[in-house]
């Protein structure tokens, strides 16, 4: 069986410094707002090329606090790609602001930025881009369409730690970036895990303290803010983890590329990249008509699948009042997308063999 993604794989290679880092915390007994949680953000800002980094709980309310930062409420609107996963769509609506979808590019999946500009209106106030799959947004157009409209530019970095535009990673291409640490991510910890990067001084001080009660000190409260925090033991973790974080992205780009040249198989449309060495592929997504016939398949032959997604955010029951609009791009490739194995710990065998296997798919 080849699976999609071998967690216990994954993190056995990194046993030992893991353990010794979480029995150091163990041994400190302190384990919220510690000197592990500072050591990681120091070294994740270090990686991102960011002056700050802030650890908070999860990525869906790093998302949300950098909205929350900027006062962003009822009646403002925020521009965001329509085949994002609901998380970036989430963190829109839990600030009262209004999304606004736009659809994607057909090669990459990413947000298309020629598509943005018919969608911004008096009361848009940001860009949300989302580096969908590990390849980043082309931010040329969403950087010259923020200046000229006096929008602010946040990134949605939860499938792209390490991801590269024109120098700079992923969450130093905007105001501020919000990443994920599930588990699964190219940068995973052992349960939930999050963080905000940025540049700017003034804002990184308010969202540390909207993620602390609101608290700029204790007992001291300016703010009407919210508890999340990355626990000491997932900040050990992912410090240990982020050393090893471009090794296994370019493993990830070297599985890629043999995809790339080895899969022929005519009925698959095969993910595209604008720079084979800034993409991390978080996911390598094919599209095919026949995505269920053809992941029936696959599994019968002992390859495992997933699907990024299967059903748009503008689908869902929890956005009913989309239900009846359509975005045909998005709506098309969410039909048609299959994710195919992809891990930094695949052997050498199971690329073959997934490339063969797909290949005699007729």
């Amino acid at each position: 069986m080849v699976l999609f993604l071998d967690l216990a794989k994954v993190n056995n290679r990194f046993r030992g410094e893991m353990d010794e880092r979480i029995k150091t915390v163990l041994d400190k007994g302190w384990y919220v707002q510690g000197e592990e949680n500072e050591r990681f953000c120091r070294h994740f800002a270090e990686y991102c090329g960011t002056k700050y980094a802030l650890g908070v709980a999860n990525g869906l309310e790093a998302l949300e606090l950098v909205i929350r930062a900027h006062d962003f409420g009822p009646g403002d609107e925020i521009i965001v790609p329509a085949n994002t996963y609901i998380a970036t769509i989430l963190a829109i609506s839990r600030n009262g602001c209004t999304p606004v979808l736009v659809e994607p590019e057909w090669d990459t999946c990413n947000i298309d930025p020629e598509r943005i500009e018919a969608a911004i209106t008096p009361r848009t106030r940001a860009i949300m881009v989302v580096h969908l799959y590990g390849q980043a947004v082309r931010m040329e157009k969403v950087w010259a369409l923020a200046e000229k409209y006096g929008l602010k530019v946040f990134e949605d970095c939860a499938q792209a730690h390490g991801a590269m535009h024109q120098g700079k990673r992923a969450g130093n291409l905007s105001d501020a970036g919000a990443f994920s640490f599930y588990p699964g991510k190219n940068l995973g910890c052992l349960g939930d895990g999050g963080a905000i990067t940025t540049n700017d001084e003034t804002l990184f001080l308010k969202l540390k303290a909207l993620a602390n009660y609101g608290s700029d000190r204790k007992y001291h409260n300016l703010y009407k803010g919210i508890n999340s925090r990355l626990d000491e033991i997932q900040a050990a973790v992912l410090d240990v983890k982020l050393k090893y974080l471009d090794a296994d992205n370019a493993r990830r780009r070297e599985i890629a590329l043999f995809y790339r040249e080895h899969i022929t198989n005519p009925r698959l449309v095969l993910p595209q990249t604008w720079d084979e060495k800034a993409a991390v592929w978080y996911v390598f997504a094919v599209r095919t008509e026949e995505r269920d016939a053809f992941q029936r398949y696959l599994a019968d032959k002992g390859i495992q699948t997933l699907i990024h997604y299967p059903t748009p955010p503008h689908k869902q029951p929890a956005y009913a009042e989309w239900n009846d609009r359509s975005w045909p791009i998005t709506e098309k490739i969410h039909r048609e997308i299959l994710s195919l194995p992809m891990s930094p710990v695949m052997t050498a065998e199971e690329i073959r063999f997934v490339a063969d296997t797909v290949n005699a798919w007729r």
